[in-house]
């Protein structure tokens, strides 16, 4: 999600870049008018009339109206224009709770060797568990629950109908240089294939699970079909994955055990809303290629 200015100072010579769309003075002048025509509707509606006048869709077929709707609050930041009020409450700000809804899962303690727990089954979550992946993330990640946006895939592992562990695999971060160092990207290549990584933005063992080697385990399972679950369900694969290891708090073992390569660091910036702020904890860059010519795939100009 990145609002880029390109070029120029005044209303006339605007050019941005908001993920892979270039958005012209003429565009925005657009949106105006869109605005202005539509004011009563409300903003998701101005979204989708904006996915239709310009065939903005993702991969899968289907119009790219969150990604709309994050523009115009882009623009609106910008004071490029001015949206109508909310038609309901913002309410994706309010803290998470589980204290009302009563969850029951198997919570039983598993301990010793990965070679004792041979059937571990890793499952895409549906909606029936969607529940209890978020619950787990809220309770037990140092992170949270996250917010995200784009293309991901969450999974949850279960050994003898225990939850084990939950994953979520997102869209790519923008900002990573040792990463587009190491693939070979400018800018312009990036913009392009940067669908084409994801990023294992969450990792999640729960404290009842101790055993040695699972998450080496977990990691490899989760590589051996993440590109086949993206394309079903975006319509296109990804050719590697990426994840960020806060090394104020963990070294890395499983990553490393899992042969992710190490590239470099971060510079210490975190995403805050529409900007970046500085937090000063720097965090190991891992890739793992998912195709045996993933530099080739990845830096394709036609991609």
């Amino acid at each position: 999600m990145v609002l880029e200015i390109i070029k120029g100072t005044i209303m006339q010579s605007i050019q941005l870049y908001y993920r892979s769309k270039k958005i012209t003075s003429a565009d925005i002048e657009f949106i105006a008018k869109t605005i202005q025509q539509n004011y009563e509707l409300g903003r998701s509606k101005i979204a989708r009339i904006l996915c239709e006048a310009w065939e903005w869709r993702q991969p899968n077929g289907s119009y790219k109206e969150y990604a709309a709707r994050d523009l115009l609050l882009r623009l609106e930041e910008k004071k490029f224009i001015e949206l109508p009020p909310r038609l309901r409450p913002k309410n994706n700000l309010k803290k998470e709770s589980y204290e009302d809804t009563p969850l029951f899962f198997i919570k039983r303690e598993l301990t010793g060797s990965i070679t004792d727990f041979p059937s571990i089954d890793l499952q895409i979550v549906t909606a029936e568990f969607q529940y209890l992946w978020e619950y787990l993330l809220h309770e037990y990640h140092y992170l949270g629950l996250p917010r995200f946006v784009g293309e991901h895939i969450k999974y949850i592992a279960w050994i003898d109908d225990v939850p084990a562990a939950a994953f979520l695999w997102a869209s790519a971060a923008w900002k990573a240089g040792a990463r587009d160092t190491s693939i070979g990207w400018d800018v312009e290549l990036k913009r392009k294939n940067l669908i084409y990584v994801a990023n294992n933005s969450r990792f999640l063992i729960p404290p009842w699970i101790q055993i040695k080697c699972l998450a080496s385990r977990l990691l490899s399972l989760c590589l051996k079909r993440l590109s086949e679950d993206w394309k079903k369900r975006y319509a296109h694969p990804v050719y590697l994955a990426e994840t960020f290891v806060d090394i104020s708090r963990f070294k890395g073992t499983c990553y490393q055990a899992s042969n992710w390569i190490h590239v470099g660091f971060t510079k210490g910036h975190a995403k805050r809303g529409n900007s970046y702020a500085y937090h000063g904890i720097p965090k190991a860059i891992y890739l793992y290629p998912l195709h045996h010519d993933f530099r080739r795939l990845l830096n394709n100009d036609e991609g």
